[in-house]
């Protein structure tokens, strides 16, 4: 029996380890936590939406036969010249075939204190301490009532900074009520160096986007560099700063370093190259998917990393892995645009299905869609039938 490894439970590691599971292909998953996040979904915990702990998936309602082996670890480093990989609890593993999937790590771009000053959002542990902290903010403020406290910066205006800074703008006045502040006294500002918001769709629903977002009270701020960030101050390109005690970046992503580190190629954002099968240029043991893999389009240009790319992986990677460890014949990956959708909120948003254009409660109602159909990818009726009520929202 080949000693085979899924690093990651992300979207790609999640299902090529479901698709794995299915076909009784024996394997060991090797994740940080014992359950799987619903990350593209995380902006709603931040944002005061739900219970935190529905955002996740047990790792053992995924992957059930005894062909299937869990390890709750993090892979610390992977020698590919003795095929071993080293893990935060000082174990080694010998591996014959690997796929990773280990996911991404916040891109601060060299902007100076971003990382020592900011919250990101990249985990469950990391959305509740979004949460946490601004409630804690609107409970000091009774006792300080520094305006600081009431301000709230997101740093990048793509998909997830529009996504959270659509949801806080929901919570807030409820969380106003709660600690008896006046809303009006609450600011959120969202800031991106780039012209325009979300990028990734069209010009129209980007200013149906910006409208709703404004609608809300959030003060839009484009063209605008953060060029260094101190305790509790945002520093932008021209001299002005923004003082604020919640802080948060979503501005871009990098691929895990472990990858760098283990010596494969990589390109600018530490993506591993890969080939039409997603295996490694560098070695065919080991196949590469989710944010972890650098694959390119049928123009050469390199996907971005989405969840929904990331899935269609995960079923390439189980069936590609199982092929080669059964000396049969690999399929090639083909990326599949199915749309973006992104929230502004619990019930609106904006985005394309399938080329077609959604905004308002149209996109709402899709989103929660789109929940439900990878929740059955996932899991089928069973799961999808358990978690429906908790991060159903209509």
């Amino acid at each position: 029996m080949a000693k085979t490894f899924v690093l990651g439970a992300g979207y790609a590691g999640a299902m090529a380890a479901v698709q794995l599971d299915k076909i009784a292909e024996p394997f060991t998953l090797i994740n940080k936590t014992p359950y799987h996040t619903l990350v593209t979904l995380l902006h709603e915990a931040a944002g005061g939406r739900g219970t935190p702990t529905n955002y996740t998936v047990n790792l053992s309602d995924l992957v059930r036969r005894e062909t299937s082996n869990i390890v709750i670890d993090e892979v610390t480093g992977i020698d590919r010249e003795k095929r071993v990989l080293k893990t935060r609890s000082g174990q080694e593993h010998e591996y014959e075939w690997l796929v990773i999937a280990l996911g991404w790590v916040s891109e601060y771009f060299g902007i100076p204190g971003l990382k020592e000053h900011s919250l990101v959002l990249n985990d469950l542990d990391t959305a509740i301490q979004i949460r946490e902290h601004i409630e804690q903010q609107f409970a000091a403020y009774k006792d300080d009532p520094n305006p600081e406290r009431l301000r709230i910066v997101v740093g990048g205006a793509g998909l997830t900074g529009v996504e959270l800074a659509g949801e806080l703008l929901d919570w807030l006045p409820s969380l106003s009520a709660k600690y008896g502040i006046d809303r009006s006294l609450v600011e959120l500002q969202n800031i991106e160096a780039m012209s325009t918001i979300l990028p990734m769709i069209s010009e129209s629903l980007r200013s149906e986007a910006a409208r709703m977002l404004t609608e809300k009270g959030a003060i839009l701020r484009t063209n605008t560099k953060i060029v260094e960030v101190t305790e509790n101050e945002v520093h932008l390109e021209g001299g002005e700063s923004v003082k604020a005690r919640t802080i948060i970046w979503t501005g871009g992503v990098r691929a895990n370093p472990l990858l760098t580190e283990a010596g494969f190629t990589v390109d600018r954002r530490g993506r591993a190259k890969v080939n039409e099968y997603l295996q490694s240029v560098d070695d065919p043991r080991i196949f590469i998917g989710g944010d972890s893999a650098w694959v390119e389009d049928e123009n050469g240009r390199p996907l971005p990393p989405t969840a929904q790319y990331a899935t269609q992986m995960g079923y390439v990677l189980a069936a590609n892995v199982s092929s080669a460890i059964h000396r049969q014949p690999l399929r090639a990956f083909h990326a599949h645009n199915m749309g973006t959708l992104a929230s502004v909120g619990p019930e609106v948003g904006v985005g394309n299905m399938f080329g077609i254009p959604v905004k308002g409660l149209a996109a709402g109602l899709a989103k929660e869609a789109s929940k439900l159909k990878y929740l059955y990818q996932i899991g089928g009726l069973r799961l999808t039938a358990q978690k429906t009520p908790e991060i159903a929202h209509f």
